[in-house]
């Protein structure tokens, strides 16, 4: 029992932080930036599943906002009023809705991830557009419209989500009967 909590500390620990570098990890693109986070954050709902999946965004996000500079553009309260501080709060739904279907069967295929973390990309999306769109036009004033929403928030950002949709896959077809074995740390 006591190493299995040991084995979860570390594993969240340690998507913490792959999600903090992965923030830094960037492809300039306008408007909302290209970054890794969203392969760690569909990686730790798919091997730690919903649950300790969507706690280790959650805790990357509050480290966030207490100041450690993991955001791609920095941290600290404040990032709050940034419009694509939506994607964050997305990449915890997502990677709970990411590991509710990955988790969801004990045999797991190559397309039954792609799926979860295709469902968990429409989640990310969701609320990133929805946050980005209400900030924009209720608090900043700059007043944006939906199809410029959709083409700057997602027909500009989504064809590398997608790339690394099926990177999260191939990824976690490996290493996901490992974590369920209990074998990746032991």
């Amino acid at each position: 029992m006591r190493r299995e909590k040991t084995k979860d500390m570390m594993l969240c620990g340690l998507f913490v932080a792959l999600i903090s570098v992965g923030a830094f990890m960037k492809v300039p693109v306008p408007v909302v930036p290209f970054t890794l986070q969203f392969l760690f954050t569909m990686l730790a709902g798919l091997l730690l599943g919903p649950g300790k999946g969507a706690g280790t965004v959650g805790i990357y996000i509050l480290l966030g906002l207490l100041g450690l500079p993991v955001f791609s553009q920095g941290g600290g309260i404040g990032y709050i009023f940034q419009p694509t501080f939506g994607y964050l709060l997305g990449f915890a739904a997502g990677a709970y809705v990411t590991g509710v279907i990955a988790w969801r069967r004990q045999q797991v295929t190559y397309q039954h991830l792609l799926a979860a973390n295709f469902a968990g990309l429409v989640v990310v999306y969701g609320f990133g557009m929805l946050y980005y769109y209400l900030m924009s036009n209720f608090y900043l004033g700059n007043s944006i419209g939906l199809w410029p929403l959709f083409l700057y928030c997602f027909v500009l950002a989504v064809p590398g989500d997608i790339a690394l949709c099926i990177l999260g896959a191939v990824l976690a077809k490996r290493l996901l009967p490992i974590v369920r074995r209990g074998g990746l740390l032991c």
